[in-house]
């Protein structure tokens, strides 16, 4: 690798396999000592590429503080915390770890899904009371037989229906505008695919998988869950726009449906004074699903491996604005 005039700026602390492997390559590194924007923005002066987590927004103007910034690599699937039109402007290059974190995902999706049907939350909490009797009520359901409906059948989609097809042995829903029909030819044994007023109003879980965008913001409001059954579930792990909490924690307080398990929120970490933490009829977990020990570091080394590749004069993979690799500063890119 020639030597590069800048460093590879750190927001946030990565996994120390990922940190290594940039100074193995010979890069400089500068860490943030916290990833407030007053607290980088000075920092990205220098910044040839920012290894980008969730605890900063990448807006225009962090982007234009850098004298030449080549690329923002987020750790993450998604880039909905980066300007990506100003990158773009910008002539930077982002690239997401996408699909990397797609069975951990879909892991703790169906972990969510079995833990409502099975009602562990609510029997954990009675058998702490020492109300044994509560095994006489019968909550738990069987799973055999339920129909999961998944909103968006990308990775993590497909991923989820073959965790969960096997268990419930009966074919699943999924609604996806954009899947190419090849994609859909490979699952039509196990998966109907449908619309998505069709697939609230048969599913008895209902699983989101979409990216947060100007056409997924507010997908699920208050419209879309009272087509749902009353005895159904609804799992989101995407991002907390997609769901209208408000009409959400609305739905769930009047029984509209019968719960939720929510990994997201609208606002994040989540205020305390939001209703949901009063429910009893939900499960929260703090953004984590894809945050298991193994699937960090492979996020964060996947984006690590993409930011070496570009300062090899190699393409990168995953990238999140193909377009931006028109301009002459990228001509010299080769294919990886």
């Amino acid at each position: 690798m020639k030597h590069i005039q800048g460093y590879v700026l750190l927001p946030q602390p990565i996994e120390e396999e990922a940190y290594q492997m940039l100074k193995a390559a010979g890069l400089e590194v500068v860490v943030a000592p916290d990833p407030k924007p007053e607290t980088v923005a000075p920092l990205m002066k220098g910044a040839k590429a920012v290894v980008l987590r969730t605890g900063i927004f990448m807006d225009e103007a962090l982007i234009k503080a850098s004298d030449d910034l080549w690329t923002i690599s987020r750790t993450g699937g998604g880039v909905d915390n980066v300007d990506l039109k100003a990158a773009t402007e910008h002539g930077v290059i982002v690239t997401s770890s996408l699909g990397v974190n797609a069975s951990t995902v879909a892991e703790h999706t169906l972990a969510l899904v079995m833990a409502l049907f099975k009602q562990f939350f609510l029997l954990d909490r009675e058998v702490r009371k020492n109300n044994f009797k509560i095994r006489y009520k019968n909550y738990p359901q069987d799973v055999q037989g339920k129909r999961l409906g998944i909103v968006g059948f990308g990775r993590i989609g497909q991923i989820l229906a073959g965790y969960y097809h096997p268990i419930a042995k009966t074919k699943l829903l999924a609604y996806d505008p954009v899947l190419p029909e090849e994609v859909k030819d490979r699952f039509r044994e196990i998966v109907d695919f449908v619309s998505l007023d069709e697939l609230l109003a048969a599913a008895d879980v209902v699983s989101i998988h979409v990216p947060l965008n100007q056409y997924t913001r507010n997908m699920i409001t208050w419209e879309q869950l009272k087509k749902m059954k009353p005895s159904a579930y609804l799992v989101n792990v995407s991002r907390g726009g997609v769901v209208n909490e408000q009409d959400l924690i609305k739905a769930l307080q009047e029984g509209v449906i019968r719960g939720a398990g929510l990994d997201v929120f609208e606002s994040e970490p989540i205020p305390e004074d939001n209703p949901l933490l009063t429910l009893e009829n939900v499960i929260l977990t703090p953004h984590t699903a894809a945050l298991t020990d193994e699937c960090v570091v492979r996020m964060a080394t996947e984006a690590v491996k993409r930011v070496i590749a570009l300062f090899n004069g190699e393409q990168p993979e995953m990238i999140a604005n193909p377009e931006v690799l028109k301009l002459e500063k990228w001509q010299h890119l080769k294919q990886a």
